[in-house]
């Protein structure tokens, strides 16, 4: 029982290295992709796959002993949830958009290749979930 109790603490804290990864990722990449001369495909939608990542590794602990994939179909609800949201337009919404926490939360225009971009992203981080690997090993 133990053993359990050990692999789900190291697979959280592997999940929120993972986090903090995609994070810093997806900030460096936004703020120093065009810099660095990567095209705008990689820049736009690298950065929305990995805050579709993001959304999953969100997502993972508060539905820690769900599988992967019931985490991922979760992950991806959420959004494009939040994708639709870009339909609703109000004054402070839209004033809040056009803030940097804004953008980086809620973006700022609706698109149906973002949504791709999330599952992609979402698909990534199932893939490379650390409970798919502990799960698959062999006792």
């Amino acid at each position: 029982m133990r053993e359990v109790f050990e692999n789900r603490r190291r697979v959280q804290f592997l999940r929120l290295i993972a986090l903090l990864a995609v994070i810093a990722l997806g900030l460096a990449l936004r703020r120093f992709g065009y810099a660095a001369d990567l095209p705008f495909i990689v820049v736009k939608y690298g950065g929305s796959a990995l805050w579709g990542a993001m959304v999953y590794l969100l997502v993972a602990p508060f539905v820690a002993r769900s599988r992967p994939a019931a985490i991922a179909l979760t992950a991806l609800f959420i959004a494009i949830s939040v994708e639709l949201f870009r339909l609703y337009h109000t004054p402070w919404l839209d004033a809040f958009r056009l803030t940097t926490a804004g953008a980086l939360l809620l973006g700022r225009v609706f698109s149906l290749w973002n949504m791709l971009a999330y599952a992609i992203g979402i698909a990534a981080a199932c893939a490379f979930d650390p409970a798919r690997r502990t799960a698959l090993r062999p006792r």
